[in-house]
């Protein structure tokens, strides 16, 4: 932000005004036209990010802003089209699952694979949302030690196998996957500096960073060509067939800026002479 601001040679707060913006614009677009998309499997995943200070670290924090801590982004994708069907900001916790897994299961209009990791906040959430009208499976994966030439804080784990498990309905096996919405997850890492390990990137506001993700969203969907579909993800799924670009996003964030006029204020006060 801090960088545009220089660029474009405008205030911090100019630019932060307009993520605010556009991140209203972008939530309130997807809630409208990501909409009864017939989906035949999908796969849903967390990802963890920060706002202000590292979890162990709130307590410890100066003036920390609420919401601060782990901040996670629960996203839920269409494996044929690669559309971003649902997504939302906040915790890892049970309510979170539900609201989350609730919002997906009213854009969907027909019955579909479901995959997820093994975290068990989805089995309750999936249940609620979905009843028995869904083919439902987790997929699990082990780890193992890091290789040896990869030793250090943040080398990867091995990973030494999956367990794949059957929750409700009759899902295909050949199915069972979370590789399309895990590989979305470092597209979203790659394009947004907030997501960003062992930066200075992260969120400082909770709220920013739900505006970012909203804004990336609908550039994800409408805007970015996947290069193995030849089309954008929104174009994929039947919602649209026009290619956006970020310039129709901005012409969004006009159209819904207030028209200026006069003052109420100053309006009130003529009526009153004009009596």
């Amino acid at each position: 932000m801090r960088s545009i601001s220089r660029v474009a040679d405008v205030s911090i707060n100019t630019v932060a005004k307009m993520l605010v913006d556009a991140g209203k614009v972008c939530a309130a677009f997807h809630d409208e036209h990501v909409r009864s998309i017939a989906a035949k499997r999908v796969q849903v995943d967390e990802i963890w990010s920060f706002t202000y200070a590292k979890q162990k670290n709130v307590a410890a924090a100066k003036a920390a802003p609420e919401g601060a801590g782990d901040t996670w982004t629960w996203t839920a994708l269409d494996a044929d089209s690669k559309l971003i069907v649902g997504w939302f900001v906040g915790g890892r916790d049970g309510e979170c699952a539900n609201l989350f897994m609730n919002d997906v299961a009213s854009r969907l209009t027909n019955r579909v694979q479901l995959t997820s990791d093994g975290h068990k906040a989805y089995l309750e959430a999936v249940e609620g949302a979905f009843g028995a009208d869904v083919d439902y499976a987790q997929l699990v994966k082990m780890y193992g030690n890091a290789p040896d030439s990869a030793k250090g804080r943040y080398s990867p784990a091995e990973c030494t196998g999956i367990k794949k498990t059957v929750i409700e309905g009759e899902p295909d096996e050949k199915h069972i996957s979370t590789s399309y919405v895990e590989r979305q997850n470092l597209t979203m890492r790659m394009h947004m500096r907030r997501f960003t390990r062992l930066t200075n990137g992260f969120s400082k506001k909770f709220e920013s960073h739900v505006h970012m993700v909203a804004l990336y969203t609908v550039f994800y969907n409408f805007t970015k060509i996947h290069k193995t579909l030849k089309v954008t993800p929104a174009m994929a799924a039947g919602i649209t067939n026009k290619l956006m670009s970020m310039e129709d996003i901005a012409n969004l964030i006009d159209a819904a800026a207030p028209k200026p006029g006069r003052p109420k204020v100053y309006k009130k006060r003529s009526e009153e002479i004009s009596n």
